[in-house]
């Protein structure tokens, strides 16, 4: 009986993803073959407007997840290929239809040189599980935070910000509630301890993404824009980045850590640590460590100094690793390829929208000089949080940065009042780590679910509390950085 129940609910689950997946197709082919002066968008082309029929068949299908993120964005480099494209069918191509897109391009944002950076993050997040360097590095962190149990709590809060910084705040956080288990076992089942020591795994590793440009995906989108030179172009590397994050980040998690204290304090006031896991003794485990530390310093160092980009680097790692057997074709395997096309569907759409004209379009029709900045920078952190806890955040980067750059070009000078373009993307990338509500809302917070050991409305009072004093005092930073014209 109960597995009949299953598959009816199965089935009911299929039915709906269909029945939404239809829908979407429909409306996209009715905003596809509409007038184009329905759009309000003087000059609008035949092109523009498939690429605007491409942009909501995307947000819809990204926002209902009636099919995979990924299979979402690499359906978008499909649709772009084959019917905006040089290279499109010859239906697609008649006289007329405006600027056709480049083919190589539209391919290429899978090869774009953020997404070597962020596979640099992934094969750094391999070696370092499979030499044991991430149990070796636990192990030593923590032993320094003593046997007070709110010491404790606060270890692994700076261990698991750390290491969400370098490495998959997924894999941090399934990594670092291992190390768990053995400190579960010491404690009293009834009492508040463990609820708060596996809320600050995802709480960490969430917040923890925003000190790095590698940390999660949405820094990656929005440092992308900044950096185009096609674009805006504002040279932010690195050490600039981490320069302003990483402050951010120490400051956010003992902030979290005073509020889960809060919501959930101990009754046992000492606890003993024992973090097993094996630790590969060896040459490779010393090419790690040795690449670990090149890399970082290589990432950190400004160009000026060595002559060579954040995103050439991030080859260094793969090369070395490859090159002695550290990382071998199965390990491969491991990478999260549906993230990497997710990104990649979303600078797919980037690339439209410039491509094909119509963000120019957009910036002569929609006068967006008249706009507030103040509007929309709060505007646009508090859609991006909203959809953030809903859907996954590197969707809703994908889709909030492209247009925002666009806004951002267009008001010009008018956004130095608020720090500039930089305040309002690098404020997405904010809204979207902060965003930690729900079990849906992170990985890291579904896998704290799924150990049965925490409640949503308890994720939810955390979540929403650090969530939400995170946001504010990182648009905060973000002000304050911009009047003193530290970045752009």
């Amino acid at each position: 009986m109960a597995e009949e129940n299953s598959n009816a609910l199965s089935t009911h689950i299929d039915m709906k993803k269909l029945w939404e997946l239809l829908s979407i197709v429909v409306v996209t082919v009715i905003i596809w073959n509409l007038p184009t002066s329905t759009f309000g968008i003087d000059g609008l082309t035949v092109v523009q407007q498939r690429i605007i029929a491409i942009f909501v068949f995307a947000t819809l299908s990204w926002l209902t997840e009636c099919i995979p993120a990924w299979a979402t964005s690499l359906s978008i480099m499909t649709i772009m290929c084959v019917t905006v494209s040089k290279n499109a069918f010859g239906v697609f191509k008649h006289d007329g239809v405006g600027d056709l897109l480049d083919s190589k391009e539209i391919m290429a944002s899978f090869a774009d040189p953020i997404i070597m950076l962020f596979l640099a993050g992934f094969i750094l997040a391999i070696a370092a599980s499979k030499s044991g360097l991430d149990t070796l590095l636990a192990r030593n962190l923590i032993k320094p935070f003593g046997k007070k149990s709110e010491n404790v709590l606060l270890g692994f809060l700076l261990i698991t910000g750390l290491f969400s910084m370098f490495i998959s705040n997924t894999a941090t956080a399934a990594l670092m509630l291992t190390f768990l288990t053995p400190v579960f076992a010491a404690l009293p089942a009834t009492g508040k301890g463990r609820i708060a020591l596996t809320l600050s795994i995802p709480v960490a590793a969430n917040l923890g993404g925003m000190g790095t440009p590698i940390g999660t995906p949405p820094n990656l989108i929005a440092l992308k824009y900044l950096n185009d030179p096609a674009g805006l172009n504002m040279n932010i590397d690195f050490f600039h980045w981490m320069a302003f994050m990483t402050p951010l980040v120490i400051i956010l998690l003992i902030i979290s850590w005073r509020i889960i204290l809060h919501f959930f304090p101990f009754t046992q006031k000492t606890i003993h640590l024992k973090i097993d896991g094996e630790v590969h003794r060896g040459w490779r485990m010393w090419v790690v460590i040795i690449t670990f530390i090149i890399t970082i310093l290589l990432w950190v160092i400004p160009k000026d100094v060595t002559g060579i980009d954040t995103n050439t680097v991030s080859m260094l790692p793969m090369g070395i690793f490859a090159i002695t057997g550290v990382i071998t074709a199965k390990d491969l395997q491991e990478i999260n390829w549906s993230v990497i096309w997710m990104v990649a569907g979303g600078f797919a759409i980037g690339l439209g929208m410039n491509g094909s004209g119509l963000a120019d379009a957009a910036i002569e029709s929609i006068p967006f000089g008249n706009w507030s900045p103040i509007a929309i920078l709060a505007i646009s952190g508090l859609i991006c949080y909203f959809l953030s806890n809903f859907i996954s955040n590197t969707a809703t980067a994908a889709l909030l940065v492209p247009i925002l750059a666009v806004v951002c070009r267009g008001m010009g000078d008018k956004l130095g009042g608020i720090g500039g373009t930089s305040t309002i993307l690098i404020g997405i990338a904010i809204a979207a780590s902060t965003a930690m509500c729900l079990p849906i809302s992170t990985p890291p917070n579904a896998i704290a679910y799924s150990t049965g050991l925490v409640k949503q409305n308890e994720m939810l009072k955390v979540g929403l509390t650090c969530g939400l004093i995170s946001l504010i005092l990182g648009y905060l930073l973000l002000y304050f950085i911009g009047q003193i014209h530290f970045i752009g």
